[in-house]
């Protein structure tokens, strides 16, 4: 009965991880275990509906208007896709944590500097903002991970500099002053330990937001360029077919779709459990 309780507890983060398995699953055996050319086609085997087999190849989840076999480009267009949203949330991360952690623990002008700063970043749609900036440094897949990255710092300052705020004012920060340790030293080791638990939580609620932006530039065509495929640039390529060959744009919206919901069920898993500890 106890063991049922827990895993009624848990459903969420039971299923989060079910769900972002499959997703890490599809991006590291699909290339080891379907060893097949996602860019080389067949213009003999286009539109080809999921579990065709032409001449002796099967196609588990079909082929594309080029010929080319549907699973073997998922598997490589969501490597590309979360490679690229992990490195931006990494930058996302560093930059708006030293920067909120600098603002909180300094004050002054440099926290009145930095808080517009972020106030100005927040007030710019970011698709908007991540549009214009692709359109005119041009589409790549470097410009895209740091446009992504910088454009979500804001939201981690925020939170690094409220907390920042909390932990400035306990007795060992006075003490570590005391004892002559400089600034830079008790952000690092005293400050930044206190913080990471709320960014850790608010990085899993941010993930779906870089992977929804990440697949709408390259669902637009500013993002990775094809023959590259990514999930958002695959929806793209199979739209103009979905009448036709509806599996184009079915499959890479599932892995989307499972992407999202698996990060804010966990997401939400957490806050639950940091506020349950807090209680």
């Amino acid at each position: 009965m106890t063991r049922f309780w827990n895993v009624r507890q848990n459903a969420d983060a039971i299923l989060a991880v079910t769900l972002l398995t499959a997703v890490f699953a599809l991006c590291i055996l699909v290339p080891v275990l379907w060893p097949v050319d996602p860019v080389r086609g067949v213009l003999t085997a286009t539109f080809r509906p999921p579990m065709t087999v032409v001449g002796e190849q099967l196609h588990p989840l079909g082929t594309d208007q080029l010929g080319r076999d549907l699973l073997a480009r998922l598997g490589l267009g969501t490597a590309i896709s979360l490679g690229i949203v992990v490195l931006a949330s990494i930058i996302s991360v560093v930059l708006g944590t030293l920067l909120g952690m600098i603002a909180g623990y300094v004050g002054g002008w440099l926290d009145i500097v930095i808080m517009r700063a972020v106030d100005i970043q927040l007030a710019i749609p970011f698709i908007l903002l991540i549009l214009l900036i692709v359109a005119v440094v041009g589409p790549s897949m470097a410009n895209l991970i740091v446009v992504l990255g910088v454009t979500g710092w804001a939201i981690f300052a925020r939170v690094a500099r409220a907390r920042t705020l909390e932990v400035r004012e306990l007795e060992y920060i006075d003490a570590s002053r005391a004892i002559g340790l400089s600034n830079m030293a008790i952000i690092f080791r005293h400050v930044l330990p206190n913080i990471i638990g709320p960014l850790t939580v608010l990085l899993t609620l941010d993930l779906p937001r870089l992977i929804i932006l990440e697949a709408s530039v390259g669902f637009l065509g500013l993002g990775v360029q094809p023959p590259t495929p990514t999930l958002g640039n695959l929806i793209g390529e199979g739209r103009s077919f979905i009448l036709l060959a509806n599996w184009l744009v079915l499959y890479p919206g599932l892995v989307i779709g499972a992407l999202v919901v698996g990060c804010n069920l966990l997401g939400d898993w957490l806050v639950r459990r940091a506020d349950s500890r807090n209680a």
